[in-house]
């Protein structure tokens, strides 16, 4: 018999705590020996985050670097990933914070202007881009740390920007798929798993529909207050051209690639699980999961979007050709899945048919709070409530809903607020977040139990860093990072617990 994730969870504590194997926080046990053989368990990253080293080794400007820059406003302490936490030059220090946990990979990102300045392969390759990956590659085997590199990130050459919109328009794609195969002949002997986009949602509602992201194209009424965007319209195109970058790539990949390299290629997806406000929101909260994740898993498995989105959003949603649709129908080997935190929908009815955009087309609004009490403990970003319960759930409505495909979580963490007056040992204890993994990771472990081809897990994140629009005000870091002391790294009480409970 298998249970239901939160019943199986449930079960699950009950015979902790019937064996009287509780630790000294009241919670049950865990260690890699909980888990499955072979699973992997890994930290991550990505490029314009913490690399830095922006204007060196001819790497071209990424639309993050110009956003920054232009709009230092939008960033909550007006910084940029100029130096970031210089992994450029520190890498090797990186891996061995990895080694030294015994962390068994390691997911970065290549930033494809570093590979390809001017986006194209007809602007010339950047052997010094080349050189510095394949020094991180070769430096983590010689740890003995797996590398999972993700393709793009959400740093897209300025170039192409400049050239055509970027993702606006499908030239993109075969652009895309030129600057992954570079990366399939320079890196692919040594990397066996790829990632071709980080959370095209992400990129999509942020860069498209809210302005508050790059490329920070929005209509003049939404919230990035941007000077050229139409959010009702922008975000399904740019997300769609993603879609089929995605699929053009993985057919290049195995078609040339994987029989001699064998390596496995998937795409990375985010989402949040939502709980109905009360019963009668409980289509609001299964729109939320259609337009945050759906989106993206139903052309995947179906070859088509959701039919909700189709009849919500009409002809702003673009359409697969039959060839399109069997193009991107299976194109992965697995699923990366990021997941941080859990909010309540609410059901909300039509507009009025002014101001269009995708932030308004599921009809629904989600909030961490219900009659101002959070739906689980707050962290430091305003969006992330702690919600372990939201995990096993949404793994599981992945394995009934999509059948079952093999899961990489790629991304699981919480941050704190970056509090510079604290002394450094006070700075190093990051109890909250010892309490998120323990509890994410049980919660993980119920899922699997419960059937989920889950097959690997990386904490966000491996070191504090660049978090986007919130610049250095926070901390996700397992690795505390000195900004003001030439970004020296120091491991958190949280590093010490993942190194304890990864002890084999």
């Amino acid at each position: 018999m298998v249970m239901p994730g939160g019943i199986l969870l449930t079960f699950l504590l009950l015979l902790d705590v019937a064996s009287g194997a509780l630790n000294a926080a009241g919670e049950p046990p865990i260690s890699r020996k909980s888990f499955p053989e072979g699973f992997i368990f890994g930290t991550a990253s990505s490029s314009y985050q913490i690399e830095g080293g922006a204007a060196m080794g001819g790497r071209g400007p990424s639309i993050w670097d110009t956003f920054t820059h232009k709009h230092p406003d939008k960033i909550a302490d007006r910084s940029n990933g100029d130096v970031a936490v210089d992994s450029y030059h520190l890498y090797k220090e990186d891996v061995r914070l990895m080694k030294d946990m015994g962390m068994d990979a390691y997911r970065f990102s290549i930033s494809w202007s570093r590979i390809l300045p001017n986006g194209s392969l007809s602007g010339g390759v950047n052997r010094e881009g080349i050189r510095y990956y394949n020094n991180l590659i070769n430096e983590l085997l010689s740890k003995g740390v797996q590398p999972f590199a993700t393709l793009f990130h959400w740093d897209s050459p300025q170039a192409l920007e400049d050239k055509y919109n970027g993702f606006l328009s499908p030239n993109i794609i075969n652009d895309f798929r030129d600057y992954a195969e570079l990366c399939f002949k320079e890196f692919g002997d040594r990397i066996k798993h790829w990632i071709t986009f980080n959370e095209p949602w992400t990129f999509c509602a942020g860069g498209y529909a809210s302005g508050t992201f790059a490329p920070g194209r929005c209509s003049p009424w939404e919230q990035g207050n941007c000077s050229v965007g139409d959010s009702g319209r922008e975000p399904y195109t740019a997300c769609h051209h993603q879609l089929l970058a995605h699929a053009a790539t993985v057919r290049l990949y195995k078609a040339k690639y994987q029989a001699l390299q064998k390596g496995e290629i998937g795409i990375t997806l985010v989402t949040q699980w939502y709980v109905p406000y009360s019963e009668s929101h409980d289509d609001a909260a299964k729109r939320g999961l259609d337009f945050m994740l759906g989106w993206f898993m139903d052309p995947l498995i179906r070859g088509d979007y959701p039919l909700i989105m189709r009849g919500l959003v009409g002809n702003r949603l673009p359409q697969f050709t039959k060839e399109q649709s069997k193009l991107v129908k299976g194109s992965f080997d697995f699923i990366g899945l990021n997941y941080y935190t859990t909010h309540y929908a609410i059901d909300l009815p039509p507009s009025n048919g002014l101001n269009v955009s995708y932030n308004t087309d599921a009809r629904a609004n989600f909030t961490g709070f219900r009659n101002g009490v959070p739906i689980g403990p707050p962290a430091a970003s305003p969006w992330l409530f702690i919600y372990p319960e939201g995990f096993s759930k949404l793994i599981l409505y992945i394995k009934d809903k999509y059948g079952n495909p093999t899961i990489y979580i790629t991304e699981n963490g919480v941050d704190e607020v970056n509090n510079k007056t604290l002394p450094l040992h006070e700075a190093l204890k990051d109890d909250t977040r010892i309490e998120y993994y323990h509890k994410h990771l049980l919660s993980l472990l119920s899922a699997i139990r419960g059937g989920a081809n889950v097959k690997g897990y990386f904490a966000w994140s491996l070191l504090d860093n660049f978090e986007w629009v919130n610049g250095y005000t926070v901390r996700f870091g397992i690795n505390f990072v000195d900004y003001n002391d030439g970004n020296k790294r120091y491991p958190k009480t949280s590093a010490h617990w993942f190194k304890k409970f990864l002890q084999k």
